[in-house]
């Protein structure tokens, strides 16, 4: 809900509060005494109504002071999902004690559909208590990229009953960018399938790497060397905040392995925020094999058919 939506609805919720509760102590007044029979259910009515509306306002309140303060997407969308929960579920023991004569009357009834229903909706019950576990336990947040069960993708929505990710790969694509295509699966699924969450606000990389495959007759210190000059000009022009202050943990490195077609492999491994692994593989690329170009007596690459 938009910030000038929430303040219109602070300002109908509260004068309508205001105009219920009066109403309320309006009905005592002598002018009423003829539709004695009917003020208790009216006087009832209005009490709830009322109580309705308080508990939206208060809502409302909340939401405002949750999206001013929380600055984190997946905590904000977290707890507008909490605060509106609760907001429906007030409401509903409201409705319920306005239907019954008393709350225990409602507890017991209640109690019956709750068992009737438990059998006929497994399902969606597990997936709710997924939900409430995905809150506590903050497994993935909005925004995060995550990957459970084959599905890869960028957290859009995490409802009551199941959560929506922005596919990333997938079937057509060869890359790390995003398809265009959306899954969604239910909650239940965390509570049986490892998640392998990407993201999060305390480590914004992962690690990947590249491999070039060069002769062993190349000078070794030099493709290091175009490698490394290569990854920390892209780190420092893509994330000066994090270069800046010359993190060692986030500093890229460069090995050397042999492949199985009998040439050396020379391998950048470098930090990368989960979205930008393509883009950043590509412009590690663009700015190393110039380098390494530049001297062919240093540095020997597969040709013909020996490619």
């Amino acid at each position: 809900m938009k910030f000038k939506q929430i303040e219109h609805s602070i300002k109908v919720y509260a004068v309508l509060s205001i105009l219920l509760i009066s109403t309320y102590y309006i009905l005592d007044l002598d002018i009423f005494d003829p539709w004695t029979k009917y003020l208790p259910f009216m006087k009832k009515l209005t009490m709830s109504l009322f109580l309705i509306a308080l508990i939206f306002l208060i809502s409302n309140i909340f939401s405002r002071f949750i999206n001013v303060q929380t600055h984190i997407q997946g905590e904000r969308y977290n707890l507008l999902r909490i605060n509106r929960f609760l907001a429906i579920l007030f409401t509903l023991i409201v409705v319920a004690s306005f239907l019954f004569q008393n709350l225990y009357a409602a507890a017991v009834s209640f109690g019956l559909i709750s068992l009737i229903l438990g059998f006929a909706l497994q399902a969606p019950i597990a997936s709710f208590i997924a939900w409430l576990y995905l809150i506590f336990r903050r497994s993935y947040l909005v925004g995060d990229r995550i990957q459970i069960k084959g599905f890869r993708g960028d957290v859009i929505s995490i409802s009551y009953l199941d959560t929506s990710i922005l596919e990333c790969s997938g079937d057509y694509l060869g890359n790390d960018r995003r398809s265009g295509r959306i899954i969604r699966f239910p909650n239940s699924l965390v509570l049986r399938e490892e998640i392998i969450n990407y993201s999060g606000p305390q480590i914004p990389f992962i690690w990947n790497e590249i491999p070039i495959q060069v002769a062993y007759t190349s000078d070794l210190k030099f493709v290091e060397e175009c490698l490394l000059t290569a990854a920390i000009r892209d780190f420092h022009e893509h994330h000066p905040e994090f270069a800046a202050r010359k993190f060692e943990k986030w500093e890229a490195a460069v090995y050397f392995r042999i492949n199985a077609y009998a040439w050396m492999e020379a391998v950048v491994s470098y930090p990368v925020e989960p979205q930008d692994t393509t883009e950043r593989r590509n412009r590690i690329l663009r700015y190393a094999l110039p380098l390494l170009n530049e001297s062919p007596d240093k540095v020997k690459f597969p040709e013909g058919t020996l490619r």
